[in-house]
């Protein structure tokens, strides 16, 4: 049988089946019409608008700025900010929108056959790896097909709307070819052109992902092809992301039959599917029906067919096939050109896969343990002046973990700073830092986490992640630190992986479960899952060994005033000292306000081991603030409000994203300001 006498065979396959998956899911269709009708602009799950936000932010697809302004002008929850922020992405593209979809299209090539003496094109494929090609199974059944094969990049119109002369190269099934019927796509190797040179080299290629938040129902997708073997052309912008099924992807497109291998993007031109199939209308038999309403026959032609939709398949279910195959070791080298964000682990076999990890750069030193860091220097906390604020009120700041080493002046002038920015901001003078209290207790929390980690810890390098190179060796405080991350990382909607997953990627063991939770925090925040789980493993060591405990609210009680009323403001780690620090203050004191920034104090995990008890606001504390970003890891279990009770005030803010969980950025807020000056009463 003739190659295109076989794809037309295949496609008319694939064409039955996309209808019929189109079918199933009809009603979910009409949710998503009804929500879109009822104003929702992107129904879908909030895992993933979630990851969608992230990965724009990250890849800074949405300048900072422009995230900032979106949900500036009102509090948000986490979900209505990261909607706020799908909102910007879709109607305002940067200029850079245009060039990127060039240099993206310069990755698609035309595919023709030889067949009968003549040339007849068959599809479209685009270039995924300086060699490898990636197209429809129907376009190249088979290695021979592939053989016929010639692939013609820039067979386009130039910018006068000229044809521009196309390059052609052969196709080399014979160094690598790969396909699959079902998830309908072929994978093979292009030759080389006259110049000795991959095509990639010279037209780009696309960096393929596994990650998710590539893309969200309500969203564009962009098309560029060869519809019915015409020079290329794009679909851009009038398009939608209808329905997400496992594998495939339901749209709008205005693409034709003919663009069948074509890639399917998002706005950020990175590739969410290949395109495989159009969706016909059909009668209730499952017959294709033709524009007209009748039952369509092939001899009508494809532009009889009353088209409905667009199907593509989701390039992770395509990257994961690619995975589980047995390669060589020549194969395997020409995968791992795809790169890392593909998440194939082309270095070793299959098998072995599911038991590997990443290792990072470089792991954080370990604190010095032992008699050497018991005589290290300790410093000591800065008492306020003593005539600041009447000199019966202390304005008091309570520091986070990672502060070993810091010099106490410099932290106290770094927190009044970012303070008195916000007090400017709000028409109010700034305050000396002479006049604020710095207790400081970094460096002896430091040496109290050394003694606690006496068992070595022994790691093979090759595999470590931050799950196992930070886990803490004591038990009870590591499975303090396992209960605080899962916690964390399902108030942020950690999706349910999947048993195939989760045996591929070894996360039904303790320490890969822990590192995937781990991942999908870093990936949801602004912080690295290094900083993550250092951050809660030093939370969960001073909330379980009581030996840490005393020790951080000993070198506290050293620096705080002994009499008068306190406003303490506590940071992260800090905010979980604050609230144990109420039940050791000299009954002299009186707490009148206290401000959390960046605190972990939602997590049951970690409130049910306060000393002041929780979730209820301490009877020595007469008013609270807790202010928190939707983008800070630490701040997973705000607002408060859902479990503290008594009078807790919350306060969403949005600091830059590169610095989500800094202190400064907190007080720099204005009416985080406000109140602390209120309740100085200056």
């Amino acid at each position: 049988m003739a190659v295109t006498d076989r794809s037309r065979e295949q496609r008319a396959h694939q064409l039955v089946a996309a209808a019929a998956r189109y079918g199933a899911t009809t009603e979910e269709r009409r949710a998503v019409e009804r929500q879109r009708d009822a104003g929702v602009a992107f129904p879908d799950t909030r895992d993933a608008l979630a990851a969608r936000a992230a990965r724009l932010l990250d890849q800074q697809a949405v300048p900072a700025a422009m995230a900032v302004e979106a949900v500036r002008a009102e509090p948000l929850s986490a979900p209505a900010a990261y909607e706020r922020i799908l909102g910007v992405s879709k109607e305002l593209q940067a200029w850079s929108f245009l060039p990127r979809g060039a240099r993206a299209a310069r990755t698609v090539a035309r595919i023709s056959v030889r067949e009968r003496g003549r040339e007849l094109p068959v599809g479209t494929g685009f270039l995924v790896s300086p060699q490898l090609l990636l197209t429809n199974h129907h376009v190249l059944p088979d290695a021979d097909a592939a053989r016929q094969g010639i692939v013609e990049f820039e067979a386009q119109v130039t910018v006068d709307n000229t044809p521009q002369a196309p390059t052609r190269l052969q196709l080399d099934p014979d160094a690598f070819f790969t396909a699959d019927e079902r998830l309908d796509f072929a994978l093979v190797r292009v030759a080389p052109g006259p110049d000795g040179r991959p095509p990639g080299e010279t037209f780009g290629w696309n960096r393929l992902s596994a990650r998710p938040g590539k893309l969200v129902i309500g969203e564009p997708v962009n098309v560029v092809g060869h519809p019915m073997g015409r020079l290329k052309e794009i679909a851009v912008r009038d398009n939608m992301l209808q329905v997400r099924l496992d594998d495939f992807l339901h749209y709008r497109t205005d693409t034709e039959p003919g663009s069948s291998g074509s890639p399917v993007y998002n706005d950020q031109w990175e590739v969410v599917a290949l395109h495989h199939s159009g969706v016909p209308r059909t009668d209730e038999q499952g017959r294709v029906l033709r524009c007209d309403g009748q039952v369509w026959r092939p001899g009508d032609g494809d532009d009889a067919i009353d088209w409905v939709a667009n199907e593509g398949v989701r390039i992770g279910s395509i990257l994961r096939h690619l995975a589980a195959l047995p390669l060589t070791s020549h194969e395997r080298a020409l995968l791992a050109e795809m790169g890392a964000e593909s998440d194939l682990d082309t270095t070793a076999a299959p098998a072995a896969r599911a038991t590997q990890a990443p290792a990072p750069a470089a792991a954080p030193s370990a604190p010095a343990a032992g008699p050497a860091a018991e005589r290290a220097e300790v410093h000591v906390g800065l008492p306020g002046r003593a005539d600041a604020f009447g000199g019966d009120r202390h304005l008091v700041f309570l520091h986070g973990r990672s502060q070993q080493g810091k010099v106490p002046g410099d932290m106290r002038r770094e927190w009044t700073a970012g303070l008195n920015e916000g007090l400017v901001r709000a028409g109010l003078r700034p305050l000396d830092p002479e006049d604020v209290w710095l207790p400081f207790y970094g460096d002896e929390l430091v040496q109290a986490l050394a003694a606690q980690e006496a068992a070595p810890r022994v790691v093979e390098a090759s595999a470590a992640t931050a799950a196992d190179m930070v886990a803490p060796t004591t038990p009870t405080t590591r499975a303090v630190y396992e209960e605080i991350v899962a916690e964390a990382a399902t108030k942020w909607y950690l999706p349910p992986e999947s048993p195939a997953a989760a045996e591929r990627f070894g996360l039904r063991d303790a320490v890969g479960a822990l590192q995937r939770r781990l991942g999908w925090l870093a990936a949801r925040s602004d912080l690295d899952a290094w900083t993550i789980a250092l951050l809660f493993r030093d939370v969960a060591a001073y909330l379980d060994d009581q030996r840490v405990r005393e020790r951080v609210l000993e070198g506290v009680l050293r620096t705080m005033p002994v009499s008068g009323e306190v406003v303490l403001v506590g940071h992260s780690l800090g905010t979980v000292v604050a609230l144990d620090l109420v039940t050791r203050l000299s009954p002299d004191v009186r707490v009148v306000h206290l401000t959390t920034a960046g605190s972990p104090l939602g997590l049951e995990s970690v409130y049910s081991r306060l000393l002041a008890g929780g979730p209820k606001r301490p009877d020595r504390v007469a008013s609270w603030l807790n202010v928190w970003c939707p983008t800070d890891a630490v701040a997973i279990g705000c607002p408060l409000g859902d479990d503290w009770v008594d009078g807790l005030v919350d306060l969403a803010v949005v600091n830059p994203r590169d610095r989500s969980h800094a202190i400064e950025e907190y007080l720099s807020h204005t009416a985080v300001a406000r109140t602390i000056d209120g309740s100085l009463q200056r």
